[in-house]
This record gives structure tokens, sequence and C-alpha cells, in this order.
């Protein structure tokens, strides 16, 4: 079951649920009535807009043939995966007011903005607009900046452009 899982992992359950259901030739309707359940929830958990539940996922394994837990293992790793998304989301500073284009040489979806922190600050103070360093200021933290900025004192330009909020 590991192996599988380790394949599918983030995948919602219900995305497996409605391969599973195609490869057997199964109309989603017919199953959820075989299992007393009603279509719409079935409907809702194959397209990914509700979870999977505990009780539905006993029965929809047992009569697909499927190793118990199965598809509570993949509801449990796409939580996961949803929840690191979110988290993600929470560390980054608002992208809506910073322009892409100040990180031209790099892939900007991708910056990690806590590891690359001194990059980001020392770009942002020096190509970067006001509604930019203030967004920044808020991120890391006025004294943080500050005193990152100090650190990169050889460049003048920096220095002169140094928080004047």
């Amino acid at each position: 079951m590991f192996e599988k899982l380790a394949i599918l992992k983030g995948l919602h359950p219900g995305f497996f649920l409605e391969h599973q259901l195609k490869k057997k030739g199964l109309n989603k309707r017919q199953f959820a009535i075989s299992l007393a359940e009603h279509p719409q929830t079935i409907g809702a958990i194959t397209k990914g807009s509700r979870a999977m539940n505990t009780a539905l996922s006993l029965k929809a394994e047992k009569a697909l043939g499927l190793e118990e837990g199965f598809l509570m293992m993949l509801q449990t790793f796409y939580d996961i995966e949803s929840e690191k998304k979110k988290n993600k989301e929470k560390n980054t500073p608002n992208l809506d007011l910073i322009r892409p284009i100040l990180f031209w040489d790099v892939k900007f979806e991708q910056i990690d903005w806590h590891q690359n922190k001194e990059f980001i600050i020392e770009r942002i103070f020096e190509r970067g607009n006001e509604v930019e360093r203030r967004e920044i200021q808020k991120f890391y933290g006025k004294e943080n900046v500050e005193a990152m900025l100090s650190n990169l004192s050889s460049n003048n330009y920096i220095k002169t452009k140094k928080l004047n909020s």
C-alpha cells in the first residue's frame, strides 16, 4: 500500500476514486446507490470539492477491492499538502505589492522568502519603490531590515535608501 501511496501523495482521494470507477466501468450514481450514499456526495468527492470520510472510505474500499484505509490515507496526505500550501502562502509578503520584474533573474513564484531574505531585502531596497519597501519592512520587521541593510554597507545606494518611513 505504501508504495502506491508514495506515488499518489497529495492527490485528492476523489480523483483516485473516479479513476477506479472508470477503470471498472462503474457509473458514479449506481455506485453511490450501491453504497447507500447520495449520488451528490460521490459527485462532490470525485470533483475534489468534498473530503472523503471514514465511513464512506470503508464502504468504497470494500466495494472496489482496495486495501482498508487506503482512501483515508490519501485524504490525510491531501490534507497535509493543502495545509503546507496554506502555510507557504502565509509565509510570503503580499505578492500583489511586489513587482516580479524586480527578480528577473530568478523564478519569482519559487522564491523562498525566508531562506533568501538577504538577497530579497537588498534587491527591494536597491530597485524597488516605496510600496515594495514598506511591504518588505512589514513582512520581515523594520528592525530586521535595518540590521540587514547595515550589514550590506558596501552598497552606498542601499545605505542612502535606508528606511525613509
